[in-house]
């Protein structure tokens, strides 16, 4: 387990570490995203959390909204959240998880299961990532 004094990056700090996270994908990943936006908060809103018949917070770490990847002619972005909350909790309950490995691990499995990615698949992504 991760010692409790950690230190836990504030939200602008876990935005940066997100969006370093996308940058360091292999870039024929990026380039499959288009035109996908970026989200991060500290959790879901309520009524979302609803919707999905979620009551803690804590069980959502990411949510992928839009078109599938693979049919999306020049629509609307795509939006991908990630909950800073529920990602620090995993990390801290996580024995020796690099926070940076696990946001990727995130962010990759989010944007991985809308182009239909076996876990293998995203597992060998998350591996190219710088």
């Amino acid at each position: 387990m991760n010692a409790p004094d950690r230190n836990e990056p504030d939200l602008d700090a876990f935005d940066r570490l997100v969006r370093s996270a996308y940058a360091g994908l292999p870039a024929e990943f990026r380039a499959l995203c288009g035109n996908v936006v970026i989200h991060v908060a500290q959790e879901a809103e309520r009524d979302l959390l609803d919707e999905m018949g979620i009551d803690d917070p804590l069980e959502l770490s990411g949510l992928f909204e839009g078109v599938d990847f693979a049919s999306a002619e020049e629509a609307a972005p795509n939006h991908v959240h990630l909950y800073r909350r529920s990602i620090i909790a995993e990390w801290r309950d996580s024995d020796g998880v690099n926070l940076q490995d696990l946001v990727t691990h995130v962010l990759v499995h989010e944007i991985g299961h809308h182009f239909g990615l076996s876990d293998e698949d995203m597992h060998l992504i998350e591996d190219a990532a710088e």
